[in-house]
């Protein structure tokens, strides 16, 4: 009897610690949303798609990509800000929204302290498109075509604020070059028109521009990264004209803030493995990224430097956004 009690005391803690361990819900244990501020077709839309099938192959939970396209992505912040904050709502977070919170007036959220990281996927030039029609065939003969007919070549963009519109406005101030700005829902539907020549140029996502590219309904003429784009090697990059020029947009995952450090972590630490995994990883450099990959402290550390980056280049070029 005193052996059977010895031994229950001794047990005792390993069942507690098991019981304890199984009554926890393992995560993710139902479809987690992510909500991104791109329309269908953009970068962040085909990205996020990829992701969540990668995602769902490592876990068998669904990964719901959630489209809440509006202001440059200030809708879908707002949209997350609103859900429970049991670790089953994403946001990506991308260049565009964190330019637009460094443009638009009156938000009614912090991007830098409403929202905790999660993981870095990558960066992402960008693409400066033309209609194969427009006589410009370079960044020097676009910039002399501008300088000849002030405010005539028209651009588009994923609405004022959005990453398009910021890195044209870079590119105009730096050129010293006048042209008209046509605000869409989304880039997609700008790049449609670009090819319809109902505008003539246009900034774009590297995964966005390139089925059109390399159909031939648009001619690449520059890349917005320091080096040239390894599946465009034959494009030059903008800075070869302009000297200086630096632009790209990037993915990353963030999340309401209020959820339990450990789900973020797990979360954080599957999604790294994800981007790194190399059947993934091939599929992402296929669309031009540059795989970061990097976890939740690595995104502290990209947004801090990014937010000091950005806050210098808006006011370098004097952009902003009156609602």
């Amino acid at each position: 009897m005193i052996v059977r009690r010895i031994l229950v005391a001794i047990a005792m803690p390993v069942w507690l610690t098991l019981a304890a361990h199984a009554a926890q819900p393992v995560f993710p244990d139902k479809p987690i949303r992510l909500i991104i501020g791109s329309a269908p077709g953009s970068g962040p839309d085909i990205i996020a798609r990829l992701t969540a099938d990668h995602l769902y192959g490592m876990w068998g939970q669904r990964v719901v990509v959630d489209s809440r396209p509006g202001v440059a992505g200030i809708l879908s912040a707002e949209n997350a800000l609103r859900s429970e904050r049991d670790g089953y709502t994403w946001l990506m977070l991308t260049s565009q929204l964190f330019i637009a919170t460094s443009v638009y007036p009156d938000l009614k959220f912090n991007l830098d302290k409403d929202f905790d990281s999660v993981s870095m996927i990558g960066l992402v030039p960008w693409v400066v498109t033309v209609n194969p029609g427009l006589p410009a065939k370079s960044t020097a003969e676009l910039i002399a075509l501008a300088k000849k007919s002030p405010g005539k070549l028209r651009y588009g963009s994923g609405g004022p604020g959005s990453g398009e519109h910021f890195a044209t406005v870079m590119f105009t101030h730096m050129a010293g070059i006048n042209m008209l700005h046509v605000p869409y829902k989304g880039v997609a539907p700008a790049l449609i028109d670009a090819i319809a020549n109902e505008i003539q140029m246009q900034f774009a996502v590297y995964p966005a521009a390139l089925p059109h590219v390399t159909s031939g309904r648009l001619r690449a003429i520059a890349v917005s990264t320091a080096k040239r784009a390894p599946g465009l090697p034959d494009v030059p990059t903008i800075a070869d004209t302009l000297p200086g020029f630096v632009n790209f947009g990037w993915y990353s995952i963030v999340a309401p803030k209020g959820i339990p450090p450990a789900i973020l972590n797990k979360a954080s630490a599957e999604i790294v493995k994800a981007a790194r995994a190399p059947a993934f990883g091939e599929k992402l450099k296929v669309l031009g990224i540059e795989i970061i990959g990097g976890g939740r402290k690595e995104l502290d550390d990209f947004r801090r430097a990014e937010r000091k980056r950005l806050t210098e280049l808006v006011k370098a070029t004097g952009i902003s956004i009156t609602k």
